[in-house]
């Protein structure tokens, strides 16, 4: 091996931050390299990265992050394949190394809609996020136990987008010049993909369903047939306890409280603030 000579390699960033994910790192070893203490080590980011954050495009399609995470964890080998319980971790461990332990976020008030500002301490909410046990199992009334799998980077990253191209069509066809008829028809395929991405998204969760008989069932062409033929009421109760599964590892909303005068103008008593980690500006 040939020793780096370069006197300023002294300079060279090092891991900053040490952080355990919540589902403990449980990769193949082509997508996360594990240590002997099951922690990950964050480093910041570099002026590069910094660049790849304020790219809309690499935002958009998710290869900014994706490149980014991979840069300042070099552990992690394919970002795209981190499951959404680890991610909320992972980008607040980048955000303290990068740039201390606080962060300002603005929010408005409800009712006054008056704008304000509260910093939030990260590492306490990697603390709030460490608290949370993983679950992936669901239960539902009629005893169907469901084994979830946890969807990946790019499972959200592909569903963001065909939501966003969605919603852009939507408002495209809506201040368009076209029929009523024609809208309607564009209308009603807009609605239908975004039943089928909400529908794919659901069968991506499931990685096994057991009958309370004990029979397990994980063909996934088996599991797809079931989803399209169960009754609503069933499939409605599987869909809202996935969407709760789902924010496992993330971070809960702040919740604070009202000043006297806020509450005279009709504010409620105490409120939520969510904390979203939109990448387009919790790196700037």
């Amino acid at each position: 091996m040939v020793e780096n000579s370069n006197p300023l390699n002294k300079y060279f960033r090092q891991p900053a931050v040490y952080v355990s994910l919540p589902t403990e790192g449980n990769y193949p070893p082509t997508v996360l390299e594990k240590s002997q203490t099951g922690e990950i080590g964050v480093m910041p980011m570099t002026a590069r990265d910094e660049i790849k954050f304020k790219t809309p495009d690499a935002l958009m399609n998710g290869q900014g992050v994706v490149d980014v995470i991979q840069s300042c964890v070099p552990q992690i080998k394919d970002a795209w394949q981190i499951s959404n319980y680890d991610l909320d971790t992972i980008l607040i461990a980048i955000r303290i190394a990068t740039y201390g332990e606080t962060m300002d976020i603005n929010f408005n008030v409800p009712i006054t809609n008056e704008q304000l500002s509260h910093t939030v301490n990260l590492p306490a909410l990697l603390e709030q996020i460490k608290s949370q046990e993983i679950d992936n199992e669901i239960i539902l009334k009629d005893g169907l136990k469901i084994h979830v799998r946890p969807l990946t980077y790019r499972d959200m990253t592909k569903a963001s987008i065909k939501t966003f191209q969605q919603q852009k069509m939507y408002t495209a066809v809506q201040d368009s010049k076209l029929s009523d008829e024609e809208k309607v028809k564009r209308f009603d395929e807009s609605f239908k993909a975004l039943t089928e991405l909400s529908a794919s998204i659901l069968l991506k969760n499931i990685s096994k369903i057991v009958t309370p008989d004990g029979t397990e069932v994980s063909d996934p062409a088996q599991i797809k047939e079931f989803v399209d033929n169960a009754n609503a009421t069933l499939i409605n109760e599987l869909s809202d306890k996935l969407t709760k599964i789902r924010m496992q590892g993330s971070v809960k909303p702040l919740q604070l409280k009202a000043t006297e005068e806020q509450i005279k103008k009709g504010v409620p008593v105490s409120y939520e603030v969510p904390i979203t980690f939109d990448t387009a500006n919790f790196f700037v």
